[in-house]
C-alpha cells in the first residue's frame, strides 16, 4: 500500500479536509521520518470510527492522557498501512478480536494538535498528529476489556452521544463531521439493518 497515493486519491469532504490534505501531501513529500515518532514536530497516526453491526452505535474509550471519551487510534510507528494500524489499535484498546473494515479507503482526514504531556514518566513536547481515519465494524456481542495503561473505560455509544460526552471541543467538531459523513455513507450504501442488542444509548465496561 502506498500512503501517498491513498491520500492523493482521497476526495475531501469539506474545506478542513481539503486544506489538511494539501498539507499532508506536502509533509509526506518533503519531510523525513513522517511515519515514526522520531519526527517530534509531526507524524502519522491512524484512528477508527467503529460501528456495531446495526450501525447505530460507535465504540469509544476513555483516554487517560486526554481525560475524555475518545475514538480509538494510535501512532503509525513505521507502518505505512494505516488501515492495519487502525484495526490493531482497536483490538489493543478495547479487547475486541473480530474487527473488519466497512470500507478499505480512508474515511476522513484531519491534522490534530497534541499538547505537551507526560507519558511513561517522560515529557512529550507539543506536536501534530497527521491522521487518517477508517470506518470499521465489530459486534457489540463481543466482550470488551480496558487497557488500563491507555484508557479507563470502553463503551458502545449512540452515535450522537459520543459527541456530547467528549470534553474536547476540537474533537467534538471531528466527531460531528464523522457522523455527518456516516449518514451520507449510509444513504449511499443502504443495507438491511440489524436490530441492536441493547436499546440503551450506552453499553459500557468500567464506565464512570
Amino acid at each position: 500500500m502506498n500512503l501517498l497515493r491513498e491520500i492523493e486519491k482521497y476526495e475531501p469532504y469539506n474545506e478542513q479536509e481539503s486544506r489538511d490534505k494539501n498539507v499532508m501531501l506536502g509533509f509526506l513529500k518533503n519531510q523525513k521520518n513522517v511515519l515514526t515518532r522520531e519526527n517530534e514536530i509531526a507524524h502519522f497516526t491512524a484512528s477508527a470510527w467503529v460501528l456495531n453491526e446495526a450501525r447505530d452505535k460507535v465504540l469509544m474509550i476513555y483516554h487517560n492522557i486526554y481525560d475524555s471519551w475518545s475514538w480509538t487510534g494510535g501512532h503509525a510507528d513505521g507502518e505505512e498501512n494505516l488501515l492495519a494500524v487502525a484495526i490493531k489499535e482497536v483490538k489493543e484498546e478495547t479487547g475486541l478480536i473480530e474487527v473488519r473494515p466497512i470500507q478499505t479507503e480512508i474515511f476522513s482526514l484531519e491534522i490534530l494538535t497534541v499538547e505537551g504531556h507526560l507519558k511513561n514518566e517522560k515529557y512529550v513536547p507539543s506536536h501534530l498528529h497527521i491522521n487518517c481515519t477508517y470506518l470499521l465494524e465489530a459486534s457489540d456481542d463481543e466482550k470488551l476489556s480496558v487497557k488500563f495503561d491507555e484508557n479507563q473505560g470502553v463503551c458502545w455509544m449512540d452515535i450522537e452521544t459520543c459527541v456530547k460526552v467528549s470534553k474536547e471541543p476540537s474533537m467534538q467538531k471531528i466527531y460531528k463531521k464523522l457522523n455527518e459523513k456516516l449518514r451520507r455513507y449510509q444513504l449511499q450504501n443502504r443495507k438491511p439493518s440489524k436490530k441492536s442488542n441493547d436499546s440503551k444509548d450506552i453499553i459500557c465496561v468500567d464506565c464512570f
